[in-house]
């Protein structure tokens, strides 16, 4: 048995926590760029806390998923203010966002340099420039990976700037930051929360370490996740939720995914769709695609096993086994409201186009088994 675990510096989780940002930031830098999202009056009060401490702060606003103009509009901004420390607060697109905008500060070259697939995929050779990262959504993670994910709009196409140099010095998880979440983001990002979990638990990379972690989300998961939709002030099932993503960037991190994040990627660039819809829309039929799979070409394959116990962490059922947990994540994306993918302008004449970048997706190398084309045709067309 061979693994390794890399993750964030340090990481802080709790109700409130978000108040110990400042004084930690005093030692890490004078000048900080704080990255967020179109709503900058959300940052008022960090921005406040910040300057109190005697720290300039500037702030550059994410419009929307991050694309690699939006990056390196915001290195130039952050290195035109001096800035030697970077936080990013919002959902995983602004901590992305940062993420990049830290490593760059610090590297020479251009973007082009580091991203995979449309780049040329360079190593990062100095560390980035500090990173405080401070999820307001419950989902992706991201606070504790080490990759970015970049939308080339020319492309076509999202892909990654990646390595263990992006992991953000500090990771800040508050549960009450997600209380304003609507009911849709909030199902969205959830699901995204419970592909990671899963897809990293069957992994053909999963370790000891990223199963204890994949097992307490997806538990919290299946207790929560169609609770905090119904109730969003629901603060404990809040917390279940932060926990989760946060338990999903760390496995995933670590382990890899699967089929589901490889279709996702490619989808994402070519659809203005949510990357959270597109994954429950797409789990149950990866989960059965896997499943068949594996019974008819692997039957001894530890993730034929594997998807059993997903099946009974998430109905509670000692005896459950894959097919109803299928039937389980159907009937959570029917109660969140998860739409066909069509309503994102998929055609099955674009299906060739999705499962060749499906193919090239890095995400779809963790899988625990090939599947085929004909495999992969039949899960667009089962998802449309």
């Amino acid at each position: 048995m061979k693994f390794e675990f890399a993750t964030t510096t340090r990481i802080i989780f709790g109700r409130g926590v978000v108040q110990e940002v400042a004084p930690i930031a005093i030692g890490m830098g004078q000048c900080v760029c704080v990255v967020t999202g179109r709503a900058l009056e959300r940052t008022a009060t960090l921005l406040e806390t910040l300057r109190k401490q005697g720290l300039k702060t500037v702030a550059f606003s994410v419009p929307g998923e991050p694309t690699t103009s939006t990056v390196l509009e915001g290195v130039e901004y952050a290195r035109r203010a001096g800035s030697d420390l970077v936080i990013g607060i919002g959902g995983g697109s602004v901590i992305d966002t940062g993420k990049a905008i830290a490593a760059l500060l610090t590297n020479s070259g251009d973007l082009f340099d580091y991203l995979e697939v449309i780049g040329h995929g360079k190593q990062l050779r100095q560390a980035s420039a500090p990173y405080i990262a401070i999820p307001t959504t419950a989902g992706t993670g991201a606070e504790v990976t080490r990759n970015a994910v970049i939308g080339s709009p020319k492309h076509r196409v999202k892909v990654s700037m990646r390595s263990p140099l992006m992991l953000p010095r500090l990771a800040v998880v508050d549960p009450l930051l997600t209380l304003s979440m609507p009911p849709s983001l909030t199902a969205f990002t959830g699901l995204d929360a419970l592909t990671q979990l899963m897809e990293a638990f069957v992994s053909n990379k999963a370790n000891p370490l990223t199963d204890g972690i994949c097992r307490e989300g997806m538990k919290r998961v299946g207790r929560s996740l169609r609770k905090v939709f119904q109730y969003g002030s629901d603060q404990i099932a809040r917390e279940d939720m932060s926990l989760a993503s946060l338990f999903g960037g760390l496995a995933l991190a670590n382990a890899g995914l699967g089929a589901v994040h490889g279709f996702a990627g490619p989808m994402g660039g070519m659809f203005p769709a949510p990357h959270g819809a597109i994954c429950g829309r797409l789990l149950p039929h990866v989960m059965a695609a896997n499943v068949h799979a594996l019974k008819h070409r692997e039957p001894n394959a530890v993730a034929l096993a594997r998807y059993d116990e997903v099946a009974q962490i998430l109905t509670g059922q000692k005896t459950a086994r894959a097919a109803e947990g299928v039937s389980w994540v159907k009937d959570l994306c029917a109660q969140l409201q998860v739409p066909p993918l069509r309503v994102f302008s998929l055609k099955e004449s674009l299906f060739p186009d999705v499962v060749t970048k499906v193919r090239e997706a890095s995400s779809t190398k963790g899988n625990p088994i090939v599947l085929t084309d004909e495999e992969l045709l039949l899960i667009l067309g089962q998802a449309i």
